[in-house]
């Protein structure tokens, strides 16, 4: 299974956030906490982007009649990332400087979130289409949507604020909400996908 993961992919998403959370121990004076958060955000972002990728199999069509059940297939691809993503995500947060690093926990359920988000939406793409790489589709739109909800989002639902906004635990909040339906929608579409599965339906052409 480790040779069908979009290995590229996931090697630049994770180099490029840990290159991000570098940039400030490279810049002279006082460290900016605001800096630091949006650095980290923008980790999670390019992590979560080469997340989208996950599902992706030019092989789909002929591993789609193996015995072993989909939600197997797409569990043991999660199994073989996760503790490689808890990894790096420890690795990014500490390589924030110390005097600029956002309260942890809050900050890691906005990068859950994200790659929630990233999961959820390929599994959607997989089930609802025949696509044998839907990643590039699916990060197209996420980062649509990451623009979108920092840019367009009305201030008393804004997901993206300082740690000292005085909505920092109501915009988190928010995020435990996005994490929520994401793992929800990402858990009800594994299933086979829905042509797949009305072509096995005996009598039906």
């Amino acid at each position: 299974m480790w040779p069908t993961l979009p290995r590229t992919a996931l090697a630049a998403g994770a180099c490029l956030g840990l290159l991000l959370v570098c940039t400030p121990r490279m810049l002279s004076g006082e460290v900016d906490r605001w800096l630091c958060l949006n650095l980290l955000r923008a980790a999670a972002l390019a992590y979560a982007l080469g997340l989208a990728f996950l599902l992706d199999d030019p092989a789909r069509h002929t591993t789609a009649a193996v015995p072993t059940r989909r939600p197997v297939r797409i569990g043991v691809r999660l199994g073989l990332v996760a503790p490689l993503t808890a990894a790096w995500w420890t690795a990014a947060l500490f390589l924030v400087p110390e005097a600029g690093r956002p309260p942890l926990g809050a900050v890691t359920l906005e990068a859950a979130a994200l790659a929630a988000l990233a999961l959820a939406a390929a599994t959607v793409a997989v089930r609802l289409s025949e696509a044998t790489g839907p990643g590039l589709a699916v990060s197209a739109g996420l980062v649509g949507t990451f623009f979108a909800a920092a840019l367009l989002l009305p201030e008393r639902w804004k997901l993206f604020v300082a740690t000292n906004d005085p909505h920092w635990d109501d915009a988190h909040r928010r995020w435990a909400g996005v994490l929520a339906v994401a793992v929800l929608v990402g858990a009800a579409s594994l299933a086979e996908p829905l042509r797949r599965r009305r072509a096995t339906v005996p009598g039906r052409r």
